[in-house]
């Protein structure tokens, strides 16, 4: 959604009621009436999450090509990252979360429907990997239209190659968290987003491999009220938890601590 200016108003999408953008922002991008979440960028998120200045970004001047010489690619990439200010849809790096260190990666909708295209695939999976060497629990935060078709079946292999690292990860005892957010579509759904040890969900997500509309139209079928939405998936357990913005932050420390191995434990007690 796009605010206007600081002192004009804009509708609540949910409930109707007007608030500013400044008021908005102070409630973490949720509407202090009735709890709609707006969507986020990552470095709005890091603000609520990081502790201060803890974040420090991997990777960021990873650029995607254009592996199967599609015709205007290239200027699509460039508008996208002047649209996002980002060089792809996905940020990774380090941080703590009240003190607890951790692998922190965040998907921008706003980078081509934060489609995973090359880019997006390698930095989820270094970051994954480098969670399995280091031994750090590994965040996630997911927002996504699903492959980016654009990069033809160089996107699709992403799915695997995603999958196989969290694979490692597990491998390596270490836990994997993800967030959940609207919306989670596709490629990012049917890969590596639904096979964390704990899934999260912001309120309201929309989270499902195809749309609604593409459902209805194959099974010409009415859905029911709320399909696919954060609660339905929760009420069919491929939710774990919903968790509010203002939540957030303590629900994933309260998670690491006690997903620490028993060697750490006990390290932690000599």
């Amino acid at each position: 959604m796009a605010f206007m200016s600081d002192t004009s108003t804009q509708p609540c999408p949910s409930c109707g009621a007007q608030y500013t953008e400044q008021e908005i922002a102070a409630a973490i991008k949720t509407c202090p009436a009735c709890g709609h979440h707006y969507r986020m960028e990552p470095a709005e998120r890091i603000q609520y999450l990081a502790d201060e200045d803890s974040f420090i970004e991997w990777f960021p001047n990873l650029r995607s090509l254009n592996p199967i010489e599609l015709a205007g690619y290239e200027a699509k990439l460039d508008q996208a990252e002047a649209k996002a200010q980002m060089k792809d849809a996905v940020i990774t790096g380090t941080c703590t979360i009240e003190g607890k260190p951790l692998v922190l990666g965040l998907m921008s909708f706003n980078f081509m429907g934060g489609s995973m295209g090359s880019v997006v695939g390698e930095k989820v999976t270094r970051a994954l990997l480098t969670g399995a060497e280091k031994q750090l629990p590994v965040v996630l935060y997911t927002t996504s239209g699903g492959a980016r078709m654009q990069e033809g079946i160089f996107s699709l292999l992403q799915m695997a190659k995603t999958s196989s690292a969290v694979a490692e990860l597990d491998k390596a005892g270490v836990p994997l968290f993800v967030v959940l957010c609207d919306p989670t579509t596709g490629g990012v759904i049917a890969s590596f987003a639904m096979l964390a040890d704990i899934i999260l969900a912001e309120p309201d997500a929309l989270i499902g491999f195809a749309g609604p509309r593409v459902i209805e139209g194959t099974i010409r079928q009415s859905l029911p009220e709320g399909f696919q939405r954060a609660e339905f998936q929760l009420e069919k357990g491929f939710v774990d938890l919903i968790v509010k913005r203002q939540e957030q932050r303590h629900i994933i420390a309260q998670l690491i601590e006690l997903h620490k191995t028993p060697s750490k434990v006990l390290g932690g007690l000599a």
